[in-house]
């Protein structure tokens, strides 16, 4: 299997960043964007406004013409997950069979309570579903700085094949056929991050951030056994990794919304304030299906009653604080 034309199906801070990824690999990339005005601006300005300071690079053929991007061999869908359902649904009647579809957001749909392999499945049949994960800012991956990624398919062949046909010696995916655990360490970490900012919105010290995120990805490891996914693949760059990633840096839309609670901003507030944060629409589906699997996860059950406002971040803490002493 071969990949050689790429296109990137969403032409934000992270689909600008994987079309240079791409490019990189050695692929012909296309980068699609659904409003003509921002592809004409970006083809002729060679600029993004929303990853400031990164050139396009001209071999990157910008475009709004959808027909023209779906000539690729392999798309990225660079959406986010709650948008997902309606580009694969657009997309789905022009599609080859077979050809593989990779999500490149992290979370859960509202709603359906589908992963991002599942919504592909739903709304483009024909597609192959696959995922890409792991600890990456865009500004990093556009840039050229060394970054590490999981890319997941069904079927492990195809999975190494796209990873072959995306790495570089400076974006190196490692392939699994773990969907499941790739997608949940992306969602759940996403949750988490914004906890770990209330901690440091509050000022509690990196002791507390510490226990946080170590607590949390028990969390993350209990659901994910759970619903099936491997060890090794929470443990890896899809899990672990990318919560490390994600709860350390204001880089991160999760831990900046999760800063501005912990500093005293309204949910509301804090919302507009960090646009497109994947967690703020995650938590409280992760908690839902959590109860109904029976699994344990008070941290990501608390970060989603502060954003739906039941609960003050100094209960949410209070509750956390005051559980039942038990064995680790």
């Amino acid at each position: 299997m071969t990949f050689e034309r790429i296109a990137v199906l969403g032409a934000g801070s992270w689909g600008t960043a994987l079309a240079h990824a791409a490019l990189r690999a050695g692929r012909d990339v296309v980068l699609w964007s659904r409003d003509p005005k921002a592809a004409q601006a970006m083809a002729a300005t060679r600029a993004n406004p929303l990853l400031p300071g990164v050139a396009i690079d001209n071999r990157i053929a910008v475009t709004s013409s959808l027909a023209d991007a779906l000539k690729a061999d392999a798309i990225l869908a660079a959406v986010p997950a709650q948008s997902l359902r309606a580009l694969a649904t657009m997309i789905a009647p022009s599609l080859r069979p077979d050809i593989p579809v990779i999500a490149c957001a992290k979370g859960i749909e509202r709603g359906t309570r589908k992963f991002m392999t599942e919504i592909i499945s739903d709304s483009a049949p024909r597609a192959t579903p696959a995922i890409l994960s792991g600890p990456s800012f865009a500004d990093d991956v556009a840039r050229g700085l060394p970054t590490a990624v999981t890319l997941a398919a069904a079927d492990e062949t195809i999975a190494a094949a796209l990873a072959q046909a995306l790495g570089s010696a400076t974006f190196r995916p490692y392939h699994t056929s773990d969907l499941r655990g790739v997608e949940i360490g992306g969602a759940a970490k996403n949750v988490l991050a914004i906890a770990t900012g209330i901690v440091s919105g509050r000022g509690l010290g990196a002791s507390a951030a510490a226990a946080l995120v170590t607590r949390g990805f028990a969390e993350l490891v209990r659901f994910g056994r759970k619903l099936g996914a491997r060890p090794e693949t929470l443990t890896g760059l899809s899990g672990l990794g990318d919560l490390v990633l994600t709860c350390s840096s204001p880089q991160s839309r999760n831990y900046s919304l999760g800063l501005s609670l912990g500093k005293g901003m309204t949910s509301d507030e804090a919302k507009k304030a960090t646009k497109l944060a994947e967690g703020a629409f995650t938590a409280s589906v992760l908690t839902e299906m959590a109860q109904d699997y029976g699994v344990d996860m008070p941290i990501t059950a608390a970060v989603s009653a502060v954003l739906d406002g039941t609960m003050s971040v100094d209960n949410a803490i209070e509750s956390l604080m005051t559980r039942p002493f038990r064995a680790e």
